[in-house]
């Protein structure tokens, strides 16, 4: 079965809703305008149930299918955006300025609204599916604060489902892999604390700039001369803050930065191995420095089942030639995670069509491509009729 027609149908409203996100973005948990219109969306589509203010601006919707039945599933979507300025030029460009739906998640939002209204419409299915509206996925961990306020108890379910847009895969083709998918994430500062002076006597002083630059050199033999060359992680410096101007030593200098792995004591050694280091090289100095590392998101781990279960719906949609297992995990993190913790379930990536020399997510000039919703949107709708197929 490909794209499904009736959803096929509604391609130019999925269109019109991912636009409007586009041109609306909210970060998390100040989805308040977009959680406004997926639920009103939602109860227009006639589903049985929709719950806001899960997670603050989370919503669920609840979809009954006809003949009974008591077994249930999830499918979830993200829905906040970036801050991020952007930079398309499209014509519906984001409006709100340094906030920009860099990642896709405008798509995943208009992917999951054309199941559920087509799931709602069509009720070929017994059971339950949960469509869930997940916000601040962008490392504030939405998924988490969902599952702590009761997600699966409030919405029973067997299974939990998950997808992404995939720049650089070939559009409309299918991702998958089972076990870790996707990498957990920790958050690394460092404050360090020298000693100000002229610029011109630096004898007078402890510079921070210069053990900050040692620092952030000796960080980078963490994995290097220390995980096992067959295993992942990363260690990451992307943001140096300290001084104001040319001619002064500054007091201070912040690090921050990402650390990413999947074996736990991988992510074990990156925390000790950093906050020695930091500590270390800055005592070596005569300085002071405070270490912080914070575990974000754990790895994302596809069960083995359920993802067996999603290649046979998106076999269905596209075909066997188009679906394909990815060689590698990504080191990108995802607070799905903290869902499929908490509940058997897959992962999913949906390829977009663009090439690695096009602006990929988190850039500035990164656009989802529209073609691809009724493809998301049917495989969501495949997953639900082929998990709980109708009695009777």
């Amino acid at each position: 079965m490909p794209v499904i027609n009736r959803i096929a149908e509604f391609h130019p409203e999925m269109t019109a809703w991912r636009r409007d996100f586009h041109q609306h973005p909210e970060l998390g948990f100040e989805e308040t305008r977009t959680s406004g219109i997926i639920a009103a969306k939602l109860r227009e589509f006639g589903c049985d149930e929709v719950v806001t203010g899960i997670a603050k601006t989370g919503v669920v919707g609840v979809i009954r299918g006809q003949g009974g039945g008591d077994r249930a599933i999830g499918l979830r979507a993200d829905i906040d955006a970036l801050p991020i300025l952007e930079e398309t030029g499209l014509p519906y460009a984001s409006q709100n300025p340094g906030r920009m739906h860099a990642c896709g998640h405008d798509g995943h939002t208009a992917m999951l609204l054309g199941a559920a209204k087509y799931l709602a419409e069509t009720r070929n299915f017994s059971g339950t599916v949960h469509v869930i509206f997940q916000p601040a996925e962008e490392m504030l961990g939405g998924g988490r604060v969902m599952v702590e306020e009761g997600l699966f108890e409030r919405f029973p379910m067997e299974r939990v489902f998950g997808m992404h847009n995939w720049p650089g895969a070939p559009e409309g083709t299918f991702m998958w892999r089972e076990g870790p998918i996707m990498a957990a994430v920790g958050n690394l500062e460092a404050e360090i604390t020298g000693k100000g002076a002229h610029g011109a006597m630096p004898h007078q002083g402890n510079d921070p700039v210069v053990i900050a630059s040692h620092i952030v050199t000796a960080l980078q033999s963490i994995v290097a001369r220390n995980v096992e060359p067959v295993e992942a992680g990363v260690i990451t410096i992307g943001h140096i803050q300290g001084g104001h101007t040319w001619n002064v030593i500054p007091e201070e200098v912040l690090l921050r930065g990402t650390a990413r792995w999947f074996k736990p004591e991988v992510g074990d050694l990156l925390e000790r191995k950093f906050t020695e280091i930091v500590t270390g090289v800055a005592a070596a100095f005569g300085a002071c420095a405070v270490a912080r590392f914070e575990r974000a998101y754990p790895a994302t781990v596809n069960d083995a089942e359920s993802t067996q279960l999603t290649l046979a719906a998106a076999r269905a949609v596209v075909g066997e030639g188009k679906v394909k297992e990815m060689p590698k995990p990504t080191m990108g993190g995802e607070d799905f995670s903290f869902m499929l913790n908490a509940k058997a379930g897959s992962y999913i990536m949906l390829g977009t069509g663009r090439t690695e020399a096009d602006p990929q997510v988190h850039h500035p000039k990164y656009d989802f491509n529209d073609d691809i919703l009724p493809i998301g949107a049917s495989y969501w709708a495949t997953l639900a009729e082929q998990l709980l197929p109708r009695q009777g």
